[in-house]
């Protein structure tokens, strides 16, 4: 019932056929680093792909997103969970980090941790929409574009994909800035979001769309 151990994949680089061609724009983007906390992490051998470019990835995107004044905000699932607010999570996958024997498991990876001003929101289901502030908070910063990173692709990464499009939040997922349960499951949300509900791209593609509408130019 519980996430079970993942395998070791190498990290997908092939170019993707969006069917939109939005771009990046420095100005309207907001990052979201997404659930990147032990308990998750855990679940892989850290030590092999895809986590050491998931993680070094990341690291990238985040400096170019703080050095061109794009907001960065934090997902990550409590320790505290009451069965209401857990609700049907526990029939896919049992208590999660409600088990104290998780606790010590709840933070972000330190290779990870928030700095200046960053900004941290409880996560409750697969989208990172759900009973948070993210949609008010970009409203307020007068932003409407999504970069999404972090695990797992074909869950909680391409749900809030597909939640932002709902709510006419352009989307980009970083395909070699998250990791999955499987190459399948990967190239699976990769492929919904570049079809359906956003913009699939890689890091380098990422950082040149930022650096040419940001701060830095």
């Amino acid at each position: 019932m519980s996430i079970p151990t993942l395998p070791s994949y190498p990290m997908p680089a092939s170019a993707v056929d969006n069917r939109v061609d939005w771009q990046v724009d420095a100005t309207r983007a907001v990052l979201l680093i997404h659930d990147m906390q032990h308990f998750f992490l855990n679940k892989y051998d850290v030590k092999a792909e895809p986590i050491p470019t998931l993680i070094a990835h990341i690291q990238a995107i985040k400096k170019v997103c703080v050095d061109n004044e794009i907001p960065v905000i934090y997902t990550a699932q409590p320790t505290e969970q009451a069965p209401q607010d857990r609700a049907l999570l526990t029939d896919f996958w049992g208590p999660g980090l409600s088990d104290p024997a998780y606790l010590e498991q709840q933070a972000v990876i330190p290779e990870l941790a928030l700095s200046g001003n960053d900004i941290a929101q409880t996560k409750w289901r697969y989208s990172a929409f759900f009973r948070s502030s993210l949609k008010e908070q970009m409203k307020a910063w007068g932003r409407d574009q999504l970069i999404i990173t972090g695990i797992y692709a074909h869950i909680g990464c391409m749900t809030t994909a597909l939640d932002a499009f709902m709510n006419d939040i352009q989307a980009f997922l970083v395909q070699d800035a998250v990791a999955d349960f499987s190459p399948e499951d990967h190239a699976m949300a990769v492929r919904y979001v570049s079809q359906r509900c956003g913009v699939s791209l890689n890091r380098l593609e990422l950082q040149h769309q930022i650096q040419s509408t940001g701060a830095e130019k």
